[in-house]
């Protein structure tokens, strides 16, 4: 049989998928029949159910209650609304934590958290995958051949505030895990360097997580630790997948990742185990190029799907309610948000969530339908949004392909931001963000892989920040460049194993034959201190001593005082290797520079932007047969014109060769497939393995 995909989830709904959680629970009987009936007037086609329904399924330890969910299925298949059904486990009821008072997790310094909230498990605790298992067996035995039934949603956002236990269960699991990862304590204690601060253990039971203690934590152990943590949720996800495979193969399955707004779970790796990839995203109201985020985001969501459709599962109407402060959404911004995720690949579109609660800890989240009803903005659009929808179904199944491979790698952020680095001021998101910022404005699409993924399609990688790097992801860095590849590497890279050991011989150890240099020395700026560079620029927070050991210096450190502690040194560097070039940027390039260096490199590398366009206007490509969609997004306040070749199918209308592009709109071109020789490079390049496909 072949896995069930998204494929089959769409066209069993007969084009995109559009909806939101759906918590009928929350609401009277009589208001279920209104909610049929709205659902239909906004175009809804796909709703999740049962999220944080266990207490309703399951009121007290085995006894079952199937009466409102059999009447929710059996309504929403009577009014033709698919079902993307939930294991709730992600909020056990009141009567488990009291009956398993040791299942609730515990924080670092040793507190024992309270039943309140949701996620209040450990995830390595026997009573709760006791309990979780019986009720997926349950809900699948019942449901898993209901004609509702589209797709399984397994738990909701793993890890999102129980990643980190440190009770003793999670100890003795840890343990567990260690021994199948070194098999003896003498390679772990090599490993973590235990000789250091007289660490060296002699037996599996002194190991303990890294709770607080008098000083710096082992950093190997804490890395080994979010390891653990974060495959100790993947294993209860697998566990509530193969009861679902085992009960209805016939469907597929989902869980719903965070992408950069999780940094605790390794989510290449959650990705890897679903029939169809989706994430969550919301946007950062304080940052006022939060689009930037966005679209980062859906490009990572694409990596992680191996360049296949993927399914947004949450975003917002308007605002959302855990933000320090909360901004509500203009006027387009639900339609431009929602249509920059189908440009970048999304064959659904989902929200939490349908009806707006009246009572609990998100009541202020907005939702499809708001507290006021059908009578306000966000409702409009709301349905606006879904009639679109239906007239872009075409899109469904195309592909976008990046020229440029963008490198992100969840261990290297959390061995990043371990203490005790040379600088707490080195964001790892920063750096990310900064290059993808400067790729995006240069209108350039990119994949976000890891760095163990197959390179050999793309023109150009792009890696921001490598601070830990295998051996074997430095080989196949330095393969991809020698076959012809053009690479280009962030500051404080390479510089440590998968263990967080420094690579010895001179930094960046891993990276220092295929850049052409050593750095001599790591030079930290203080608070508010800057070292200019040749242009004109100004880098902050970090500069690095090179000594160039066949790279040709492109951009130095000024050779001034203004210069900083590696003034008339090399800030850029270009290095010729095998059959490509390999750049390097000794510190934390400043915006305008950055963006100079990436259109150098893509330029040379034969990456082309999507269109030639003016600042503000963001285009992506969707690739399929007989037709490829342009995607064209103005974020600024004036319209902007284009030339064009192809049929508007949304935003506007073609005329004389132009679309105009509202402000803050967006309009999508149907092009005809040129005549011209098929691009020989793959649609999918990678696996989020890194494997190839």
């Amino acid at each position: 049989m072949v896995n069930p995909s998204l494929a089959d989830v769409t066209r069993r709904l007969g084009g995109i998928a559009y909806g939101g959680d759906y918590n009928p629970e929350q609401w009277p009987r009589e208001v279920w029949h209104e909610d049929m009936r709205l659902m239909r007037e906004a175009g809804v086609n796909l709703v999740t159910v049962g999220v944080f329904s266990w207490s309703r399924i399951q009121p007290r330890p085995g006894a079952y209650d199937w009466r409102l969910l059999d009447e929710v299925l059996d309504l929403l298949h009577e009014h033709g609304i698919a079902v993307d059904l939930a294991t709730p486990t992600a909020a056990p009821p009141p009567w488990f934590t009291r009956q398993h008072p040791d299942a609730r997790p515990v924080t670092v310094s040793g507190s024992r958290l309270a039943h309140g909230s949701r996620q209040v498990f450990c995830p390595s605790s026997p009573a709760y995958a006791q309990a979780a298992d019986d009720l997926v067996t349950a809900l699948a035995t019942r449901y898993g051949s209901h004609p509702a039934l589209a797709m399984w949603h397994v738990h909701n956002e793993w890890g999102n505030h129980n990643a980190l236990c440190y009770c003793d269960t999670s100890a003795a699991a840890f343990r567990t895990w260690l021994q199948e990862r070194y098999k003896t304590l003498e390679a772990l204690n090599e490993a973590w360097g235990t000789d250091f601060w007289s660490q060296r253990y002699g037996d599996w039971e002194e190991i303990d997580p890294p709770r607080d203690t008098t000083a710096f934590r082992n950093p190997g152990q804490e890395l080994d630790y979010r390891r653990f943590s974060s495959d100790a949720l993947l294993a209860r996800h697998a566990e509530e997948s193969a009861i679902l495979r085992r009960l209805a193969p016939q469907v597929p399955l989902t869980t719903n990742v965070m992408g950069t707004l999780e940094k605790k779970i390794d989510g290449y790796a959650f990705a890897a185990t679903c029939d169809v990839v989706s994430v969550d995203h919301y946007l950062p109201a304080a940052d006022p190029d939060a689009h930037i985020d966005l679209a980062l985001n859906a490009d990572l969501a694409r990596g992680m799907a191996a360049g296949r459709p993927w399914l947004l599962m949450e975003h917002s109407t308007s605002a959302v309610n855990w933000q320090g402060v909360n901004v509500a959404k203009r006027p387009g911004e639900t339609r431009r948000n929602s249509l920059t995720h189908l440009a970048r690949g999304a064959d659904g579109l989902m929200f939490f969530q349908w009806r707006q609660s009246r009572a609990g800890a998100e009541k202020w989240h907005s939702a499809m339908l708001p507290h006021a009803g059908t009578d306000g903005r966000v409702w409009k659009e709301v349905k606006a949004l879904g009639s679109e929808l239906a007239a872009l179904r075409e899109v469904t199944g195309t592909r976008v392909r990046g020229d440029v491979a963008i490198l992100f790698d969840w261990h290297g952020w959390w061995a990043l931001e371990l203490a005790a680095r040379p600088s707490d001021t080195l964001s790892y998101l920063d750096a990310v963000r900064d290059w993808y910022e400067a790729l995006w404005r240069l209108n350039i699409t990119c994949d976000l892989v890891p760095p163990g993924a197959d390179l050999s399609g793309y023109r150009a990688v792009l890696a921001p920040s490598l601070y830990l790097l295998s051996d074997g992801d430095a080989e196949n860095l330095t393969r991809y460049v020698d076959q012809g590849g053009h690479l280009a590497v962030g500051c404080f890279s390479g510089v440590v194993d998968e263990y967080d050991r420094v690579h010895l011989g001179g930094y960046p150890g891993a990276l220092r034959d295929v850049l052409g240099l050593v750095v001599d020395e790591y030079l930290p700026l203080r608070s508010g201190e800057a070292a200019r560079l040749e242009d004109g620029s100004y880098a902050r927070h970090w500069a690095e001593r090179v000594e160039p050991r066949g790279c040709t210096p492109e951009l130095r450190f000024a050779d001034t005082p203004d210069g900083g502690p590696a003034r008339g040194g090399p800030a850029v560097t270009r290095h010729t290797y095998g059959r490509g070039t390999a750049w390097y940027a000794a510190c934390r390039l400043p915006m305008n520079t950055l963006g100079k260096l990436l259109r150098t490199l893509c330029a040379e590398a034969g990456a082309t932007p999507v269109v030639d366009a003016p600042p503000g206007l963001e285009a992506v490509r969707r690739s399929g047969e007989p037709h490829d969609y342009l995607f064209l997004i103005n974020h600024t306040e004036e319209a902007i014109r284009l030339p064009v070749t192809g049929v508007a199918l949304a935003g506007a209308h073609v005329t004389d060769g132009q679309a105009a592009v509202p402000p803050g709109g967006v309009v999508v071109i149907r092009e005809e497939l040129a005549s011209t020789p098929a691009d020989p490079r793959p649609g999918t390049r990678h696996s989020p393995q890194g494997a190839s496909t």
